[in-house]
């Protein structure tokens, strides 16, 4: 039976997120930088020749209908493929953090099934199938660092001059998780920072600009609050990623985290400064 171990799906951090107005659709527009680390949950793929689709969970409990099982399924619709997969998951990448995991889940199992379905979809091909599954999904296609603009459909790499240093985060995702409707439907959100540029960002990379979701946030869950004032007590300076709850800060050297509560989640990370399944599908459709 032909199968796929191993395959990862790295999460990924908002280095900023500014909102810059509202469409006529409620959508919102935003400017972020979206920078992957190596903090990954697990996949693995054995065919089914019967066209189903099964799913184990190798870790913690998933949602009846995750976005792997979603991603196979729609895969299989814009192709007409008659396989199946039977899918491992060893979730590690908390839910509810802002860190993209079931975005990242549902790419890497597009690009794993493209090859051991052997149905050679270019890069962009899987790209308008993902964005049915999630915003995010396209960013985790592309596989670099990039500035984001949009409703996030807009997404230029972060290359050559404007590549991100390579650099250690402490990362910590409290207890509490948070709905990202909540946030983005609030009357008191911030919706009218100005237009940022890359050069302003590529300027100052690490330090550079806020994120407009980190107010409400803490209003609604305080331990977001809590945990950014647990990374002060160690010298760092934080903020939230995405729509919460998980903040993170740039980590210079090693620090002592073994005063963490017990219930938050906390990891060191490098930043990746391209996925690691970034050669699996053709980007001859890019030009």
């Amino acid at each position: 039976m032909r199968s796929l171990h191993d395959v990862p799906a790295p999460a990924k951090l908002n280095l900023f997120l500014h909102i810059t107005g509202r469409r006529a659709d409620g959508y919102h527009l935003l400017q972020s930088v979206f920078m992957l680390i190596d903090w990954c949950d697990t996949l693995h793929f054995e065919l089914r020749e019967d066209g189903g689709i099964t799913r184990e969970d190798l870790s913690e409990a998933l949602p009846p209908q995750d976005l792997c099982v979603r991603a196979a399924s729609a895969l299989q619709l814009a192709t007409g493929c008659t396989l199946g997969a039977h899918i491992g998951i060893e979730k590690r990448v908390p839910a509810q953090a802002g860190m993209g995991g079931g975005s990242s889940d549902a790419a890497s199992t597009l690009l794993a099934l493209n090859r051991l379905w052997n149905l050679q979809l270019t890069r962009g091909e899987l790209e308008r199938i993902g964005l049915s599954l999630g915003a995010d999904v396209p960013f985790f296609l592309r596989g670099h660092n990039a500035w984001v603009e949009g409703i996030g459909e807009t997404i230029r790499p972060l290359e050559k001059a404007h590549a991100l240093p390579r650099t250690q985060f402490l990362v910590v995702k409290p207890e509490a998780g948070l709905d990202t409707k909540s946030i983005f439907s609030h009357p008191f959100l911030k919706r009218d920072s100005g237009c940022a540029t890359i050069l302003g960002f590529a300027a100052a990379h690490y330090q550079f600009g806020s994120n407009d979701l980190q107010p409400v946030a803490q209003a609604l869950c305080p331990e977001i609050g809590q945990a950014l004032q647990w990374l002060e007590s160690k010298g760092l300076q934080g903020r939230m990623t995405g729509s919460g709850s998980a903040v993170f800060a740039q980590m210079p050297q090693a620090v002592n985290l073994q005063d963490a509560p017990g219930a938050w989640q906390v990891k060191a990370c490098e930043n990746l400064m391209i996925h690691p399944l970034a050669g699996w599908a053709s980007d001859q459709d890019f030009g």
